[in-house]
């Protein structure tokens, strides 16, 4: 059921962005006068064909969903009716061919703030920066960081929760900048930090750069009592059971939930003897926790989750919900800033600064979809938005054979004032083929080496 939930979100994910894409093609090569010939949602073999409209547009659910495109009367594409050759794209002013390419990624975009409205309108819970102790020898405790301390400001930029903590920071460590902490301790004093970020190194920046960093967020300690545990995992195999009491962990006692996740996180891979306290009785399991890696970090996982009252919690929360017209900013601001990190980020990865693990493919894609989905209806909307930012940056890149690799063509085309010669447009496609393929294949790679780690 999981990996069938995974596929579901997966298909639907990319279906909505490559329909989204490509009405962004399609409503604008209307509007300039071009004929389309075909709508198509995937590759292949036709499944459904419909013909739409005086044009009899041909719309197609193709049998290969990784991709779609909008086809065009175009004379270097086949032969064109003499009645529609003041529609073929390929005889529009430069202009209208340059509208007509940038409309697909500019759709992508459009949608990414659409959602980001939506859910910066409809708000929701957010977690606290409030910091736990940060871990012996790491930059957060350098910097005086304590158990405590909330957030208020990062370089003067209010911070309001965790989740702009993260993504504060990850933006000063790829320029690596220092962080200037401003901290309300418990009593309420605000005092300053300073975190340096001038050494975070390639392997830092891919998976849990806060807590590579020693920065935590604070949770109230929780009772060691199982209230979940994933269909699956080595919790479930070993025979743990939500409600379940852990007494103990190689013989050493277990005050709470936190001290437990410590024991599994230290023992990849390596037996752990459990005594379970289940229904009045003492009992004892063996789980051996999964290995995972994370970078240059490795440690184990079980698949279980603590029994947690949501009263305990709510003090640690809190509500972020903004206007309609906040929420229209928030929304534009956050979807540019998205975007420049994405191209700051590939820009890092071209000169060695960071590390092209962080590419992903397919595969690791899909399983976002499915656990994003699996989170709720706002972690899901928010994925599509980040993935179709994603779509619309790649797009505009200046690869042949990529809507940016057309607009390269146009932007020279106008400044030399004739179009790019048959011949340069066949070499610039074969190294814009070279390149994609090189993508898919670190991206592939990267697949299936997080498969095999876990």
């Amino acid at each position: 059921m999981n990996l069938l939930h995974t596929i579901a979100s997966f298909v639907v994910a990319l279906g909505v962005l490559i329909v989204v894409h490509e009405l962004g093609h399609y409503f604008v090569a209307r509007w300039c006068g071009v004929k389309v010939l075909r709508f198509s949602v995937g590759f292949g073999r036709a499944l459904v064909t419909r013909r739409v409209g005086a044009d009899q547009t041909e719309w197609v659910l193709a049998a290969v969903p990784l991709g779609g495109y909008v086809k065009m009367a175009d004379e270097r594409e086949g032969p064109v009716a003499p009645a529609d050759l003041p529609r073929a794209f390929n005889r529009q002013r430069v202009w209208r061919r340059f509208a007509i390419v940038a409309a697909g990624p500019i759709a992508n975009f459009l949608f990414a703030i659409a959602l980001y409205w939506l859910l910066f309108l409809s708000g929701g819970q957010e977690a606290k920066p409030i910091l736990a102790a940060p871990q012996a020898g790491s930059l957060a405790a350098a910097a005086g960081l304590a158990r405590g301390e909330t957030i208020r400001a990062i370089n003067d930029e209010p911070i309001a929760s965790w989740q702009d903590v993260r993504w504060r920071v990850m933006q000063l460590a790829l320029d690596r900048a220092s962080a200037r902490l401003e901290v309300a301790g418990e009593g309420g004093a605000l005092d300053t930090r300073v975190l340096d970020l001038s050494h975070v190194n390639a392997d830092e920046m891919e998976g849990d750069l806060l807590g590579k960093l020693g920065l935590r967020l604070y949770r109230p300690e929780f009772p060691a009592v199982i209230g979940d545990v994933l269909a699956g995992s080595v919790a479930e195999r070993a025979g743990l059971r939500a409600g379940d009491r852990l007494l103990a962990a190689d013989g050493a006692a277990l005050a709470s939930w936190d001290a437990f996740v410590a024991k599994v996180r230290a023992s990849p891979g390596k037996p752990l003897a459990l005594e379970v306290e289940r229904g009045g009785a003492r009992e004892r399991f063996e789980v051996v926790p999964e290995t995972v890696v994370q970078g240059s970090t490795t440690y184990g996982r079980i698949g279980a989750g603590p029994r947690v009252d949501p009263a305990a919690l709510k003090p640690y929360y809190v509500e972020v919900r903004y206007g309609p017209v906040a929420a229209a900013a928030r929304a534009v601001a956050k979807t540019w800033e998205m975007s420049v990190f994405s191209l700051r980020m590939l820009g890092r990865m071209l000169v060695g600064e960071v590390s092209w693990r962080n590419l992903s493919g397919p595969v690791t894609i899909a399983d976002y979809a499915g656990q994003s989905a699996q989170l709720g209806l706002a972690p899901y909307l928010t994925f599509l938005a980040l993935i179709s930012i994603s779509l619309g940056v790649l797009n505009l890149l200046p690869i042949p054979l990529l809507d940016g690799g057309h607009l390269m063509y146009y932007a020279i085309e106008v400044l030399k004032g004739s179009p790019v010669s048959e011949r340069m447009m066949e070499l610039g496609q074969r190294a814009g083929l070279a390149v994609l393929l090189f993508l898919m294949a670190f991206a592939f790679y990267n697949d299936i080496n997080r498969l095999l780690s876990g």
